[in-house]
């Protein structure tokens, strides 16, 4: 490529694109060799005479087709211009690269062969390119919901109906693990900085990248065991209790309290590092010890425990740093089950009550 600002953006969206397709485990070599085969990657991001460099460390959006091109361009300035996303610029890169780019590159890749203009019709072939009833289709829901709000582009009436049933899948929460399990489990694991990582996401339900992105003095002998996820996290700062509460001294979690360091050395500077990468490493490690359960699991697991031990959904969520829309709807099977069981227990105990009060 030319040593000029042009050819710098079209190296750097080509490194974005390198980026990505590994992250999402969709790299292959014989599409970048020159062996290989002739036509670019679908995912590829096109610079050409209107590419300039870009001024957010994620780079803009281009399809094929200009016009849409242009539309998208604007939407992603909108989002990051956002007032309420701005206060949070890591996690705003982080939403933005994770669940709002790969479904617009999709939607670019759609409309390039014809050159399609951006409307319902798109949306929804768009939408429906994706599974029923997988995270994937919700999340692209509600980006390309973001997109037509942007646009003032008409959405079918049913869109939420289309977008929605994504919960934990029936064969996933069969698999979540026990408590029993998870205290079994971080034998699995040699290294003390990352068993201490391990027992601070099954004991507060931490996303992956929190586990670097908290404060953690609270833990120090006398403290409170109350955490604070920082600012600089994909959701922003909030408090986090313990569930269970033993389980600070069963990790011997009281150590991260007066010496934070103790925790795996991992890249933080998000001027140089993002919430993904910081995130990714915690998965590499799981795996790399063979721990059969993923990180995530940790982190369900600790809402379904706070689901039966009956904490109210609205603190469950606010802990967990998600609305409680989202909770609700991804942990359905249980609140369902939690709130049958209150109501038949309420209607037995007035049964009981009814007939005491004959015999009296």
């Amino acid at each position: 490529m030319p040593a000029s600002s042009e050819g710098l953006a079209s190296a750097v969206a080509q490194l974005r694109t390198v980026q990505d397709q590994l992250q999402a485990q969709r790299f292959r070599w014989e599409d970048w060799s020159r062996r290989g085969p002739r036509s670019a990657p679908a995912q590829r991001v096109r610079a050409d005479s209107r590419t300039k460099p870009p001024q957010d460390p994620v780079p803009v959006l281009e399809a094929a087709p200009s016009a849409i091109a242009d539309q998208l361009l604007g939407f992603e300035q909108a989002f990051f211009h956002d007032p309420r996303r701005r206060r949070q610029p890591a996690g705003s890169r982080s939403t933005w690269t994770s669940a709002y780019r790969p479904y617009l590159r999709r939607l670019a890749a759609l409309a390039a062969p014809s050159a399609r203009r951006l409307d319902s019709a798109l949306l929804v072939e768009v939408l429906e390119s994706y599974g029923l009833a997988t995270r994937s289709r919700q999340q692209c829901g509600i980006a390309l919901a973001a997109l037509a709000r942007h646009h003032e582009i008409a959405l079918p009436p049913d869109w939420r109906e289309r977008c929605g049933g994504y919960g934990l899948h029936v064969a996933r929460f069969r698999r979540l693990p026990t408590d029993g399990q998870i205290l079994q489990w971080v034998e699995l694991i040699p290294n003390p900085s990352w068993r201490l990582a391990y027992g601070l996401m099954a004991t507060y339900g931490l996303r992956n990248h929190e586990v670097f992105y908290a404060d953690l003095s609270a833990l120090a002998p006398g403290g409170d065991r109350v955490i604070r996820v920082l600012p600089s996290s994909k959701t922003g700062e909030h408090q986090v209790w313990p569930f269970q509460p033993e389980w600070v001294e069963r990790f011997e979690l009281e150590r991260l309290g007066l010496d934070p360091a103790l925790l795996p050395a991992v890249a933080t500077d998000l001027r140089r590092t993002t919430l993904q990468q910081a995130g990714r490493r915690v998965a590499e490690q799981f795996h790399r010890y063979g721990v059969p359960i993923t990180p995530y699991d940790l982190r369900h697991a600790w809402a379904v425990r706070t689901i039966h031990i009956g904490l109210p959904d609205t603190v469950a969520a606010r802990m967990m740093g998600h609305s409680v829309t989202i909770h609700t709807r991804t942990y359905h099977h249980w609140i369902t089950r939690r709130d049958q069981q209150q109501a038949v227990d309420a209607a037995l105990s007035r049964q009981s009550g009814l007939a005491s009060s004959r015999f009296a």
